[in-house]
């Protein structure tokens, strides 16, 4: 998830998976030109196959909890996969629509959840704590298949999903779901620390980041309009699947647009609650 500042894209960071103020870059960002750099064809070939943009892909290393480094790509600003989940991973359907998901989805059950507290730089601040348990009692309100149960400490290996803080501008990172079980490692960024951004907009990222996290894809897929861009995620056939009953077009206020604002207030609207109870 990208954030927005005034008349600047940063893309600084969404999976999944960062921008501030209400004030959105209205240029339109050619995208004609593949940047990727250091990336084989077969990872290139794949990505675009799954209906990925691979503008900006990089090949990069994420940290765990406790520093330990992880291979693998950063795609579309948020998402990042290893090389062995991307090249497993296999989408399918048609893009029509505004909200979008992956084939790759949650068995319902209990998500066990863990804000990382540690003593170090990956510990999450008292905002980002206060923006995990408010972003997670919205998923627990709507009565889904699924549910979050929170924890918060330093004891994360066996948890399903690890909520915890790295380096880097405002917004933060996640996966896709794979087997079942929902990406574990949603990464919060420093840059998040800014007086800029309360505990509303905390709320909104990590949100989103689960979002990505239980198989959701950018609800502006097809514009990446909320990052002041007019470019698709990838062309049309493949690699997102529609959900029934969300609206075509433009929805500004959905949790799952690509970038974000300093004015967020973290909230699902309509069609974001219509998606998450048609799939779980």
């Amino acid at each position: 998830m990208k954030k927005i500042k005034s008349l600047t894209l940063l893309l600084a960071l969404g999976l999944g998976i960062t921008v501030v103020s209400c004030s959105k870059d209205t240029a339109v960002v050619d995208q004609e030109q593949d940047t990727a750099v250091g990336i084989s064809q077969d990872v290139l070939e794949k990505a675009r196959s799954l209906h990925f943009n691979t503008f900006d892909m990089q090949a990069t290393s994420m940290e765990k909890p406790g520093g330990k480094l992880e291979d693998g790509y950063m795609i579309e600003g948020d998402i990042f996969m290893t090389h062995d989940q991307l090249m497993n991973m296999e989408l399918g359907g048609d893009i029509t629509s505004k909200q979008y998901r992956t084939n790759n989805l949650v068995n319902d059950g209990v998500i066990t959840i863990i804000g990382y507290t540690g003593n170090n730089s990956n510990g999450l601040t008292t905002k980002m704590r206060t923006g995990l348990q408010w972003a997670v009692n919205n998923y627990n309100r709507l009565n889904l298949d699924i549910s979050f149960q929170l924890t918060f400490g330093t004891n994360w290996q066996d948890k399903d999903m690890v909520v915890f803080q790295v380096q880097g501008g405002a917004g933060g990172s996640a996966g896709f779901p794979s087997g079942g079980a929902p990406n574990q490692f949603v990464r919060i960024n420093s840059g998040l620390n800014s007086s800029l951004y309360d505990n509303n907009v905390h709320e909104h990222v990590i949100g989103h980041e689960i979002g990505h996290s239980i198989g959701f894809r950018h609800s502006d897929y097809f514009s990446r309009q909320s990052c002041g861009q007019n470019t698709n995620e990838g062309s049309a056939g493949v690699g997102a699947i529609h959900i029934p009953g969300t609206p075509t077009g433009w929805d500004p206020t959905s949790l799952m647009n690509a970038c974000f604002s300093s004015s967020e207030d973290g909230e699902f609207n309509g069609n974001d609650i219509t998606a998450l109870r048609f799939l779980y």
